[in-house]
């Protein structure tokens, strides 16, 4: 588990942080394969990559043969057994439902020998759990990434119960060798950063709830008052509030009443306001 000499991957699940991630990993020279159910997600994915990388063309951050070297490496199927066909490294980022998760690590586990590095990109399920189904639990680790992967630099490092200590740096070394920083934390509800992020995003709802301030003031208090590149109520716009309230009703059920999704939230959803995927959120999107 050598991040330093891993020459290909594969990425499980095209949606915004699965293409994102294939797309840093291909930036880095690693022959990606980009999996999902659908051949219709999987092309807008490679859109989607290929808007960004165009974007960084344009802007003067990425050179036009890095943009068609990197593309040159990505390709896509909608086989699980022969997107991880012989790869180093395995990165699932399928939706936030741990019994999907589990089915597609038990299939990892009994495919793939137990030098292949097994990463999930959840944002708070247990790392343990999802390992527990695997042979081998102790390459497991979590890769928590965060939105936009190509241009974020932050990388979650999650250490479960039997993570082994050559999987966590192998997970540590790779995020470096991908442009980014990362942390290592241990394998607990929300981790470091959803745990933090969900309880003032939390608060900043029942704010607005409350009427004591409109969205723009409560993110523009954080911005200028606390040095915020983004407001919590403008950040979870972005994130989407269907996602940011999964994550509080697991830490709700896991932390307790902290974590108690405030009304706000579950009529937005409610309504399909999902944020800027949606239109609307706390904020409208044009």
């Amino acid at each position: 588990m050598n991040a330093h000499t891993m020459q290909s991957a594969a990425v499980l699940g095209s949606g915004t942080m699965g293409n994102g991630i294939a797309q840093v990993l291909a930036q880095t020279g690693l022959s990606v394969c980009l999996y999902d159910i659908a051949q219709p997600q999987l092309l807008k994915a490679m859109q989607t990559i290929q808007a960004n990388l165009d974007k960084g063309v344009e802007k003067g951050k990425v050179t036009a043969d890095d943009r068609d070297a990197a593309l040159g490496r990505l390709r896509v199927s909608t086989d699980l057994m022969e997107a991880v066909q012989g790869v180093d490294v395995v990165i699932e980022a399928v939706p936030e439902k741990l019994q999907l998760k589990q089915e597609i690590f038990q299939q990892l586990g009994t495919h793939l020998g137990p030098q292949v590095l097994l990463a999930t990109n959840t944002s708070s399920l247990s790392i343990s759990r999802i390992a527990a189904v695997t042979p081998h639990p102790e390459r497991v680790v979590g890769m928590h990434f965060f939105n936009p992967v190509h241009i974020m630099k932050l990388v979650e490092v999650v250490e479960a119960d039997k993570s082994s200590n050559a999987a966590v740096e192998a997970a540590m070394a790779l995020s470096t060798r991908m442009g980014k920083d990362p942390i290592r934390v241990k394998d607990a509800p929300g981790f470091a950063s959803s745990r933090l992020g969900i309880a003032i995003g939390l608060e900043a709802m029942r704010m607005v709830q409350e009427g004591v301030a409109s969205p723009a003031d409560i993110d523009k208090a954080m911005v200028l008052g606390y040095g915020y590149p983004m407001g919590p109520l403008q950040l979870t716009d972005l994130v989407g509030l269907d996602v940011r309230l999964n994550i509080a009703e697991y830490l709700y059920k896991e932390l307790g009443d902290r974590f108690l999704a405030p009304e706000i939230l579950r009529e937005k959803v409610a309504k399909g306001e999902l944020g800027k995927k949606s239109g609307k959120g706390f904020y409208e999107w044009k």
